[in-house]
């Protein structure tokens, strides 16, 4: 009698553990559920919770460590430029296929099926807008769209804007995000480098402001054409900038890398940008930046007195 009130107790013990460690799961799968309903966001750095509300009012930035979450170009427009100043530039461009170019599907295929995922025509929005209610030419780059690549409708958007920045005499910001040239589109792609950088030559022939910002990651042939050509060079904490990737440099060395190599941080410490702004400080840093290489203009009255003066002496 005494055996069987034993095993019964032993079972119902087991029975406890059991229900307990099924409830944990329960808890743990709810738990997975909001955070993939969007209600929380676990940093991939530290590893904290936060209120998905809470990180995107200190702009994705992580509260506890200060990791840069990666955000898209409408959320970046919306941190920078000024409520109702956003004009769009030549939303109508749209990418074709001219090589007719084939991988493990149409580059065609491919193309349609990225605009239909994340509702963008490509990698790259330009406008006209306001910072703290100065005019700016504002050029954002978009990862989401096959890795931010560059191909022509992103070089001819860049392009425009540029030269409508010239024209109106406008400084130029462009957020770069991107991992290269469109290998889809080959040659053309690689066009839209020497294209973008002759329209940023003429804007500072006219003696008018570019400021380039790094964000993660800035590689390939972005790098290596508008992205280092500005006249300030603005980078995000820990991002990875650079042409060539970190594997393949190793097997082309054969050695090791440094843990901080192609960071933000090494190339300020090797003069490759000029500073490094957290992204929360971003919009005053570029506005002040602004403010400070605004045109200078010659008052009239100072032009009718110069004027004066080059007449009477001439009478004299």
């Amino acid at each position: 009698m005494a055996n069987n009130e034993e095993s019964r107790g032993l079972k119902s013990l087991f029975d406890w553990f059991a229900n307990r460690r099924k409830s944990g799961s329960t808890s743990l799968e709810r738990q997975e559920r909001e955070i993939a309903d969007g209600l929380w966001h676990k940093c991939s750095k530290c590893g904290v919770l936060a209120y998905t509300k809470d990180l995107k009012a200190n702009q994705m930035v992580c509260i506890e460590c200060g990791h840069h979450n990666r955000v898209d170009s409408d959320e970046r427009i919306r941190q920078l430029i000024d409520n109702n100043t956003w004009k769009p530039l030549d939303e109508h461009l749209r990418p074709t296929d001219p090589l007719e170019f084939r991988d493990r599907k149409l580059y065609s295929d491919r193309l349609r099926e990225t605009q239909d995922k994340i509702g963008l025509v490509d990698a790259v929005h330009t406008g006209l807008g306001q910072i703290n209610g100065l005019p700016i030419a504002l050029g954002v780059m978009d990862f989401r769209f096959m890795g931010g690549s560059m191909g022509s409708v992103v070089g001819e958007k860049l392009t425009r804007m540029i030269e409508q920045a010239t024209q109106r005499r406008y400084p130029v910001v462009i957020v770069c995000t991107s991992g290269g040239a469109r290998m889809q589109e080959g040659m053309l792609s690689l066009m839209q480098m020497a294209k973008i950088s002759a329209a940023l030559q003429r804007h500072k022939d006219a003696r008018l402001l570019y400021i380039p910002v790094l964000t993660n990651p800035t590689t390939g042939g972005v790098t290596a054409s508008f992205a280092m050509l500005g006249d300030i060079i603005l980078a995000e904490p820990k991002a990875t900038i650079g042409f060539a990737g970190r594997r393949v440099i190793e097997q082309t060395l054969r050695e090791k890398l440094p843990e901080n190599f192609q960071t933000a941080e090494d190339l300020l410490l090797h003069g490759f940008v000029d500073d490094i702004v957290p992204r929360t400080q971003l919009k005053n840093t570029l506005a002040q930046l602004i403010a400070l290489h605004q045109p200078v203009l010659t008052p009239p009255h100072m032009v009718l007195w110069e004027t004066m003066s080059l007449t009477s002496t001439a009478a004299e």
